[in-house]
C-alpha cells in the first residue's frame, strides 16, 4: 500500500527543514510524497527534489496547488481575467514540476473559488470560466491526471465545486480523460455524504484519482486520526477502494495540533494497515455477499465481526 502524509504537520517539529522531513518520512515507513504546490517546491529545482526524494527512500505521488495572496477572491474563476490566467499559468507550472520529478497527479483544490453572499457571483459565468480553465490545463498536460478535490466550505462560506455531485459533473462537462476527483473523507462528512459511496462510483468508472483519508464529526475539516471518529464507515471506504484497484497513495491529511506529529502519523500508518488485513481476514467475496443481501441485520453481523 502506497502511503504520504500531510508534510505542513512535521515541519514546525523538524524546524521547517523539508530534508529532516523526509528522513523522518522514511524511518517510519511512509513510501511516497505528496507536495504543495509552489510551497513545497520553491527552493528545490526538480532535479534537487529528485535526488532528495531518491536518497530518502521516497516516491512521488503528486503535486497539490495552493493558492495565496492575490487569489483569495477566487482562483480559476476569478472575476479579474488577469488573476484567472495567473492560476491556470500555476497549475501549468505545477504540471511541469510534476512531471520534472516523475510525478503523476497534480491535485487541485479552488479554495477561493466561491461565494460568501447571494447576489455575490454570476453562477452560470463562472461555471463556463472554471471549466474552460481546467479544459485548458488537462489539454496542456495530457500525461498527468488532473484532480479535482472539492469541499462544501472554508474558507469560503460557499464552496463553488462543494459536492461529489458537483465535482462529477464539472468532471463530465470537462471530458478529457486525464481529469478525475480526488475524495477527501472529511470533506465528504462535511457535505454529509458517504465516503464510500463516492469511492465506488469513483472507483468503477476509474475517476478515482486520489484519496485523503482522515476522519471527523462531519461540521468542519477536522483532520483527526484515521478511524478515531467513524470507523465502520472509514472500514466500508478502504473496501471500495481496494475493490476497485485503487493504486495512488492514500495521503494522511490529518491536522495534528496537540498530538506529536510522529506519533499520530505512526498511529494512522497502523490503522491503515489493520483495516488492510482485516478486510483481507475477512474477504472481499464475502463482504461483497453480505452488500448483496441488503439487510441491516448481516450488516450488523458484519460489524461485530470488525470489532472482533
Amino acid at each position: 500500500m502506497k502511503t504520504a502524509t500531510r508534510i505542513n504537520s512535521f515541519l514546525p517539529k523538524f524546524d521547517n527543514d523539508l530534508e529532516k522531513v523526509f528522513e523522518e518520512f522514511s524511518r517510519i515507513g511512509l513510501t511516497h510524497v505528496d507536495l504543495n504546490y509552489p510551497e513545497h517546491t520553491n527552493d528545490f529545482s526538480p532535479e534537487e527534489m529528485k535526488a532528495l526524494l531518491e536518497k530518502n527512500n521516497l516516491k512521488v505521488n503528486g503535486v497539490a496547488l495552493r493558492f495565496r495572496k492575490d487569489f483569495i477572491n477566487g482562483e480559476l474563476g476569478n472575476s479579474d481575467q488577469k488573476i484567472s490566467k495567473q492560476a491556470v499559468q500555476l497549475c501549468k507550472e505545477a504540471a511541469d514540476y510534476c512531471r520534472a520529478i516523475d510525478g503523476e497527479i497534480v491535485t487541485v483544490w479552488l479554495g477561493f473559488d466561491g461565494f460568501d453572499y447571494s447576489f455575490q457571483i454570476n453562477y452560470e459565468k463562472v461555471w463556463e470560466q472554471i471549466k474552460n480553465c481546467f479544459i485548458e490545463v488537462a489539454d496542456y498536460a495530457p500525461d498527468l491526471k488532473l484532480s479535482i478535490e472539492y469541499k462544501p466550505f472554508q474558507p469560503r462560506a460557499y464552496a463553488f465545486i462543494d459536492s461529489l455531485g458537483i465535482a462529477m459533473t464539472m468532471m463530465s462537462e470537462i471530458d478529457r480523460e486525464n481529469v478525475g476527483i480526488t475524495l477527501d473523507y472529511c470533506h465528504m462528512l462535511m457535505k454529509h455524504e458517504n465516503p464510500a459511496y463516492g469511492a465506488s462510483i469513483l472507483g468503477s468508472r476509474n475517476k478515482l484519482f486520489g484519496v485523503h483519508l482522515n476522519d471527523g464529526y462531519g461540521l468542519n475539516d477536522d483532520g483527526l486520526m484515521i478511524g478515531t471518529s467513524s470507523p465502520v464507515k472509514t472500514f466500508e471506504f478502504i473496501y471500495y477502494a481496494k475493490l476497485h484497484n485503487y493504486d495512488s497513495a492514500i495521503y494522511f491529511d490529518t491536522f495534528p495540533i496537540i498530538e506529536d506529529p510522529v506519533a499520530e502519523c505512526e498511529r494512522n500508518l497502523k490503522m491503515i494497515k489493520l483495516i488492510d488485513e482485516k478486510i483481507d481476514r475477512i474477504g472481499m467475496d464475502k463482504i461483497q455477499n453480505i452488500i448483496n443481501q441488503n439487510s441491516g441485520v448481516k450488516v450488523s453481523e458484519l460489524v461485530l465481526e470488525i470489532l472482533s
